[in-house]
This record gives structure tokens, C-alpha cells and sequence, in this order.
């Protein structure tokens, strides 16, 4: 039987937070146990540094630029699926559907934020079941001009959040990740018994802020109330690992831990860590994009590795169809490799890293060097107003508040001896010449195989806000919708 496939998908969690990857307090035992019995992965990347554009990378295989999930109203932005966005995952061919084809029972519990449109739910793209929200935990709201985010299981909602699923603002304290918990403890038990194997997408999102925790992990973290979330979210780990040992199926299950973006530092000390690197979410520098990553695999994967190897979360796309022995679609471009054999083997192969943010090649790393063509932080208008991408980070033509062009001399870093992108590479230097020609090479390749898909950021409306989400009528909870009125979205950042 194909092995069963469970990815973790953290949000906003940074690349310093676990113990093994430096993080002092070293809070994160299940975490730190997990990469003993397995691959820690260091030069692990995200697709794109905000949430919506990550996943629909990672469930599809494909850059956001040719998935849809970026926005050209302005050059540049970050945008994502807030409750008022008109678009969401539309044409393109989603991970669970084709494990769906070889007889894979497919589960996502937690956060799916690809849309929240009935036809972009979950269950209409492969997966079996759902329960988790499709938007953030924004709120809570008045109902009137804004409704309350709901929770779902499968296609109907069971409460909002707040009302139904309380989330403390003042304390902290919720129950929600402990749910998200036992429903993944409960199903991968339901799965086992079947001769099917199962996909199981975990993604809980209490370390977005406002952060949560549940009360027996209140005030217990050094590092406020984003610890306390973290470690429930570790203590959640532990709990699945450990279901999967009692099962004795562990054997046959690969398990694949990382972070949709990097720590939002704009949160202050409702936050992570980014360790060594520049920046954090938002940004295409090191801090918003490189996350931390582990492998698990008892059988396969040798335990207290470490991989180099750089790394996207659209690989974890093509590693899982391999896993499975499914074909990827012939009909578009797969940005994800089959990357399992160099984890496993620890043999580098070279390989692209694209930073994009929304419709901008910002940078590209090969080997290791980097290249920035833009660089920026978020506006001055943002910035004004205390909004802060680089908190304490300034660096002359990087960290800057005007989009700044580097395409006719891109600023060069060495990665290896400069994780934090302090140290520019001399032009005049034969390095700098010989990297940015590697690079260049593959860069100016992807541009020749680009095929943007269409934009699917770039409208909202308040009529397609969850004012009446289905199964609002058991819930005598259904909200009156404005009229439509689609307007184009404005992303700031």
C-alpha cells in the first residue's frame, strides 16, 4: 500500500522558533524530537511571504504567478483571500484530487484560505473532509457591517468564530487548536482501519495573531502568550506522532513539518522568530520566506539529518505524488521537484529559488547566492501609521519604504557566509560576475516558460462576505448580504 502522507502547515511561524533551530527557551520538545528521528531541512522555502499564495503553491505544485494567486492592480503587493475577496482556486489541479484518483482518503483540519466561495471550498478540490475555517480569525464583528468568520465541517458551517468558538482577546484563551487536535488524533484512528491510505493536511493557525492558546498552556511559554500557541502547537505534534506509534503505522507514514510564511514581525512580541535572516513576512528577504522545515519517516528517513538541499513547498506537491505513484498533469508547469531521494541520500542537486511578490520576480537565489532585483518593505503610507515589516532592521537600498529597481545591477549576497543579507558582493568582483551569470541563466529560463495565470486577487465585493454561509439555516444564522458592488481590492503592502 502507498504510504500515508500528513503535512503540518504552521502559519506565521518562523524559521528560529523551534529549539533545534536555536530558539533559546527550547520549548518545542515533540519538535526537536521530531528532527532527532529525522531531516531537519535549513534552506526550506516558502512560495510567496504571506498566507494565501503559500498554500495554493504548496497544493497545487505552481507559483502563485501562474496559479492565479497574486494580484496586478498595483506592482508588487501581497494580497490574499480575506472575506471579501470575489476570487479564489479556480482551474488548476489541487494535490488531494489527484491522491483522490489512486484511492487516497483525504482530510484537511484547519485553515484553508483558497477562497471561501461554496465552489472553492475544500470538498469541491479532493478533499474528503474539512473542519477548520476558511479565513483567518479576524474579529470579532458586528454582524452588520461585517460578519463573523465561520467554522466549518465538510460544507456547511457549525458556529462562527467568537460566538460559537470563543477566542478571548484579552486572555488569550481558546479551545480551538485543542478541536483541531482531536480531530486529527480521531482521523487518522477512523483513516488506519481502512485499506486505503490517507493525506492528512494539518493547519492549525493559532500563531497568527491574535495568538491563542488553550488554558492548560496559558502563561506557560517564556515568550508571552505566542509561545503559549506554539507550544500547544508542539504539544499537537507530539499527540499525532504519537497516534501514529500506537497505531504502529508510523512505518508507513511520511510526515513533513513546516511554516506558511515567515514570523510576522509586524506583530511585535505577538510573533516568532526568523533567526539569523532579514525581515520577516511580507518581505522577500531571507526572514519571509525561509522556513523551518523537518522530514519524518521512520523506515526511510535516517534520523539526525541535516539537509542543505534547497527547498519549496511545491516540492512537497511532487514528493507526495511519488510517494503515491501518481503522474503530475502534463497540461502545465510543475515548480515542485521530487526532492525526497537528495533529503534522504543528503546529495545536493542545484536548483532556483524564486522570490515573487504579486505579480514581481523580486529576487532569485542559485547555489548559493542571491540576487535582489527589487527591493522594499512595505509603504511609507504603512509605515507612517506604525506598521513595520523590519522592526529594527535598516539597510541601505534593502530595507527600504519606496520600491526601489535593482534590475540594471542586482545586489548579490553569499548566503552561506551571509544568512542575514548584510554583505553585498563588490560588482566590480569576479564572484559577483560569475554568480549573477549563474543565476541570470536561470532566471532569464523561467521567464521564458511563464505563463501568468489569471489574477484571481484583484476584486472584492462585501456581498460575498460569510453572511450566509451554507448551513446557516440550522443555525438560525444566516446575514442579510449587501448588494453587490465589486470594486478592485487594495493591497497596500
Amino acid at each position: 500500500m502507498s504510504p500515508n502522507i500528513i503535512i503540518m502547515l504552521m502559519d506565521d511561524m518562523g524559521w528560529g522558533d523551534l529549539g533545534v533551530f536555536g530558539e533559546p527557551n527550547k520549548e518545542t520538545p515533540n519538535l526537536d524530537q521530531m528532527a532527532s528521528q529525522g531531516i531537519v531541512l535549513t534552506d526550506f522555502y516558502t512560495a510567496n511571504p504571506l498566507c494565501s499564495p503559500s498554500r495554493a503553491a504548496l497544493l497545487t505544485g505552481r507559483l502563485p504567478i501562474r496559479n492565479g494567486f497574486y494580484t496586478n492592480n498595483a506592482h508588487a503587493r501581497n494580497a490574499y483571500t480575506p472575506q471579501e475577496i470575489a476570487g479564489g482556486i479556480t482551474s488548476e489541479i489541487l494535490l488531494p484530487e489527484l491522491l483522490s484518483k489512486v484511492g487516497y482518503y483525504n482530510a484537511i483540519i484547519g485553515k484553508w484560505h483558497l477562497g471561501h466561495q461554496y465552489k472553492y471550498l475544500p470538498l469541491q478540490h479532493g478533499f474528503h473532509k474539512w473542519f477548520g475555517s476558511a479565513n483567518c480569525h479576524f474579529g470579532p464583528y458586528d454582524g452588520k457591517s461585517t460578519p463573523d468568520i465561520p467554522v466549518f465541517r465538510n460544507n456547511e458551517m457549525i458556529g462562527r468564530y467568537y460566538q460559537d468558538f470563543k477566542i478571548n482577546k484579552n486572555t488569550g484563551e481558546s479551545n480551538y487548536t485543542k478541536l483541531l487536535i482531536t480531530e486529527a488524533v480521531n482521523f487518522i484512528k477512523n483513516a488506519s482501519s481502512s485499506s486505503k491510505p490517507f493525506f492528512l493536511y494539518w493547519t492549525p493557525d493559532s500563531s497568527h495573531a491574535p495568538c491563542y492558546a488553550s488554558r492548560d498552556f496559558l502563561g506557560k511559554s517564556r515568550r508571552g502568550l505566542y509561545g503559549d500557541a506554539v507550544m500547544e502547537l508542539d504539544y499537537g505534534v507530539g499527540q499525532i506522532l504519537n497516534t501514529l506509534r500506537n497505531l504502529k503505522i508510523e512505518n508507513n507514514t511520511f510526515v513533513f513539518f513546516t511554516s506558511d510564511n515567515g514570523a510576522a514581525l509586524v506583530s511585535q512580541v505577538m510573533a516568532g522568530s526568523n533567526g539569523p535572516f532579514l525581515c520577516g513576512k511580507q518581505t522577500t528577504f531571507e526572514g519571509g520566506m525561509r522556513e523551518p522545515a523537518i522530514a519524518w519517516w521512520p523506515s526511510v528517513v535516517p534520523p539526525g539529518q541535516v539537509s542543505h538541499q534547497a527547498s519549496t513547498v511545491m516540492d512537497l506537491f511532487s514528493v507526495a505524488l511519488g510517494l503515491a505513484s501518481v503522474e503530475a498533469p502534463k497540461d502545465r508547469l510543475i515548480d515542485g521537484m521530487n526532492l525526497l531521494p537528495s533529503w534522504v541520500q543528503g546529495k545536493n542537486i542545484d536548483r532556483p529559488v524564486f522570490y515573487y511578490r504579486g505579480n514581481e520576480l523580486m529576487a532569485a537565489r542559485y547555489g548559493m547566492y542571491k540576487a535582489h532585483f527589487w527591493c522594499w518593505t512595505n509603504s511609507y503610507q504603512e509605515f507612517k501609521q506604525g506598521i513595520d515589516f523590519c522592526p529594527g532592521m535598516d539597510l541601505k537600498d534593502m530595507t527600504s519604504h519606496d520600491q526601489l529597481n535593482h534590475t540594471a545591477q542586482p545586489i548579490v549576497f553569499h548566503l552561506g557566509r551571509d544568512p542575514g543579507e548584510k554583505y553585498r558582493l563588490n560588482p566590480q568582483s569576479a564572484e559577483y560576475r560569475n554568480a549573477l551569470q549563474n543565476i541570470m541563466a536561470q532566471v532569464n529560463h523561467h521567464r521564458a516558460t511563464l505563463v501568468p495565470g489569471k489574477p484571481q486577487l484583484n476584486m472584492c465585493d462585501q456581498a460575498v462576505m460569510h453572511w450566509s454561509p451554507p448551513g446557516c439555516e440550522k443555525l438560525n444564522d444566516c446575514l442579510k448580504p449587501p448588494p453587490s458592488k465589486p470594486y478592485k481590492c487594495d493591497w497596500p503592502h
